[in-house]
């Protein structure tokens, strides 16, 4: 599903906006992007971190939505990608998650209630959040979540003082929609666009890889680590990221 509300060119500039005027057609289309914030929810009530209340007291999977007895426990999960990947909710509504696709042979793992929570089309950054009530399938998010924040914290710690000489920059994706490939290489430039980042980079990617988790070693945000996406490649063959709070 397309969006009708897609514009015609990127702003402020005679660039065409991928997929404009494809409202029409039903085409499969593939991005990247990566998990992160995952919390256990019970009655409403977060069991681990952030806000304490939510906005629901069931489960709200597509599952629950029309079961007479919706679990009481679910988890909840946040997925960064870029705007031109998933614009809006109209097209969070038909799509589909695919986790842990980290081979060809790994099992088929979907999750297909999607919602944005926010989305910024001149920073081609999109925030959404996801849901399930399959306690094997949260537990292992969150696990992997924790090992995720502590590794990255180690490799902050280790690249901080050294990130402007070395310029390590490695990008996590699943190009065309394919398992996940994981390029490393060097970024170029840290370019300032309203007050946030946006990276160039010669690491390799291709156009499928829209989204892509793009980390340049020793950088952070002010929250967590860095939400940098990659968005997309100049005709000069340099790649760049989505715009991002960095520092």
């Amino acid at each position: 599903m397309t969006s009708p509300h897609r514009p015609k060119f990127w702003p402020k500039t005679t660039e065409p906006y991928p997929f404009y005027n494809m409202s029409e057609r039903r085409n499969l289309r593939t991005g990247s992007g990566s998990a992160w914030r995952v919390f256990k929810i019970q009655d409403g009530v977060r069991q681990n971190g952030g806000d304490r209340r939510t906005d629901y007291t069931k489960c709200w999977c597509k599952k629950c939505e029309v079961s007479d007895s919706p679990s009481n426990v679910w988890w909840e999960f946040d997925v960064n990608t870029a705007t031109h990947v998933v614009f809006d909710d109209c097209e969070a509504n038909h799509t589909t998650l695919r986790l842990f696709y980290d081979r060809d042979g790994s099992p088929v793992v979907n999750v297909d209630k999607v919602s944005v929570i926010d989305v910024n089309i001149e920073h081609d950054w999109c925030w959404l959040k996801s849901v399930t009530c399959n306690k094997s399938l949260g537990n292992k998010l969150m696990e992997m979540c924790k090992h995720h924040e502590s590794v990255w914290m180690k490799v902050l710690d280790k690249y901080f003082d050294s990130r402007s000489k070395h310029k390590l920059n490695f990008i996590v994706s699943h190009p065309h929609g394919c398992s996940k490939q994981v390029s490393i290489g060097q970024w170029k430039d840290r370019l300032e666009v309203d007050g946030r980042s946006k990276f160039t980079y010669t690491t390799c990617t291709c156009s499928g890889s829209s989204g892509a988790y793009v980390y340049c070693l020793g950088y952070f945000n002010y929250l967590t680590w860095s939400d940098l996406v990659h968005s997309g490649s100049f005709k000069s063959g340099l790649n760049y990221s989505g715009v991002s709070l960095v520092q």
